[in-house]
């Protein structure tokens, strides 16, 4: 018996039924349910609900699949998944992109800060290229960045119709393949059911430990390297191991475009007084030649370039924070020339100048000491533009050996940089075997012969 709480099975056994007809993450939870029949009187504990509605679910008929048998080159399955890393020292969540091959269960997995749309096409290209080739036919949930379900319009068949994103269908144009998406409010494992368990699996064996990272791009190459592995793999049930499957599958996949689909999304931008382009709240530097000018913003899952017509003038890597400044110092330097005292407090200079050699330091004080008012900073940002035609290592070198020499100034340096850079770069020939060849080239030169062609020129 349970005076406390039978008066209440009634009601709560409803509210469970109700879950039959609700989103699997939108239903009655045991707190939600004590929540709902405490207001209606309930004087009971909660975990005299949570343990009936465990029995409640134990006595439930168990969700069955169906068995799926896939053909070669046919189908893959694509999904995103979030997992957390230690990027450049500190914990974070990223987002985890996974695409799989049906028939092979070959397993593609790549990491971006979002899941935007540049990023879930950019997923697609590199997937494609590490399969070699293109399935006829992929299976998604209902993915904002794919399709967006279109409730204003009449339904079908009791679903609501679905409309897919402009950028999406142009992606697809470009690759010829199709696209399927699951049923509406059933879960995902009943239609792709492979990658939705590849995602768990992608936690569990490529990221445990969390990896410890300096950069997205080293994070890819270490999952490149675990899904190369994991073709060794032989899957339960299968008579050959994944990487023998799929270069059974490769042959029956559609071939590869000429070139890759452009992910990115573009728009357009107008410079800002301080030679800036803002997208997204974040402002990128531009050359100081182009300001005030209307330039074309692509923004690209980790990189931002910025263009005049076809002609790219400025790229940075994306920020995905808000209102930073993103700052290319050599962008400002011919402004700095004109406007030497400037100098000092230059904002995209500064984190540039931390990380000077001393040598640099040296050469700026030398050079302000010599030219005063301004001409020699305007000498010194004149040594700092030879970074654009020359190696940074060759300059810094060149810069060291006419503070050496006394030169300081830009065309003593450059007469140091032209001579690194033309110096030989073979060691010299190992002659030791060969005592007979030592002085080739090395003997001394006889002026006489010269004096007598000169006598017989007068």
């Amino acid at each position: 018996m349970a005076p406390v709480f039978g008066p209440y099975k009634a009601r709560v056994d409803a509210l469970l039924k109700q879950n039959e007809q609700l989103p699997r993450k939108q239903q009655y939870t045991s707190p939600k349910i004590f929540e709902i029949i405490r207001t209606e009187g309930y004087q009971g504990c909660e975990s005299r609900i949570r343990q009936h509605v465990a029995e409640w679910n134990r006595t439930r008929k168990q969700e069955v699949f169906l068995p799926l048998e896939f053909e070669p080159g046919q189908d893959a399955q694509c999904d995103w998944g979030e997992a957390y890393v230690v990027l450049g020292g500190e914990r974070k969540k990223v987002q985890i992109f996974t695409m799989r091959l049906c028939y092979s269960r070959r397993t593609f997995v790549t990491a971006f800060p979002t899941q935007k749309q540049e990023s879930f096409l950019y997923g697609h290209v590199l997937a494609f290229n590490h399969f070699g080739g293109i399935p006829y036919r992929i299976s998604y949930d209902n993915l904002a960045t794919a399709v967006k379900m279109a409730f204003d319009r009449p339904k079908q068949r009791g679903r609501p119709p679905r409309q897919e994103q402009r950028a999406f269908q142009s992606f697809r144009s470009h690759y010829l393949f199709e696209s399927h998406f699951c049923t509406v409010g059933l879960q995902g494992a009943h239609e792709k059911g492979q990658v939705e368990h590849g995602v768990g699996f992608v936690r569990r064996n490529y990221l445990v430990p969390l990896p410890e990272v300096a950069s997205f791009e080293e994070l890819n190459q270490l999952l490149k390297e675990r899904c190369l592995a994991d073709d060794e793999r032989r899957v339960s049930r299968q008579p050959t191991t994944i990487g023998q499957a799929w270069q059974e599958e490769r042959s029956a996949l559609r071939p590869l475009p000429t070139f890759d689909y452009d992910c990115c999304e573009i728009t357009t931008a107008r410079l800002t007084p301080y030679s800036q382009a803002t997208y997204e709240t974040n402002r990128y530097s531009v050359p100081v030649k182009r300001a005030r000018s209307a330039v074309t913003v692509k923004a690209y899952p980790f990189h931002v370039e910025i263009l005049d017509g076809t002609t790219v003038l400025a790229r940075h890597p994306r920020c995905y924070g808000r209102e930073q400044d993103l700052f290319d110092p050599f962008h400002y330097l011919p402004l700095l020339e004109q406007r030497p005292g400037a100098f000092d407090h230059a904002k995209p200079l500064k984190k540039w100048r931390r990380d000077w050699p001393e040598s640099y330091h040296l050469l700026l004080r030398k050079l302000r000491e010599k030219w005063p008012e301004g001409r020699g900073i305007q000498e010194f940002v004149r040594v700092l533009m030879l970074h654009q035609d020359y190696p940074s290592e060759e300059v810094a070198q060149a810069v060291e050996q006419a503070l050496d020499l006394g030169c300081i100034h830009l065309d003593g340096i450059l007469h140091c940089l032209h001579q690194i850079s033309t110096s030989p770069t073979s060691a010299p020939l190992d002659l030791s075997d060969r005592p007979d060849l030592d002085a080739v080239g090395n003997q001394p030169i006889d002026l006489s012969r010269y004096e007598q062609l000169l006598k017989q020129s007068w």
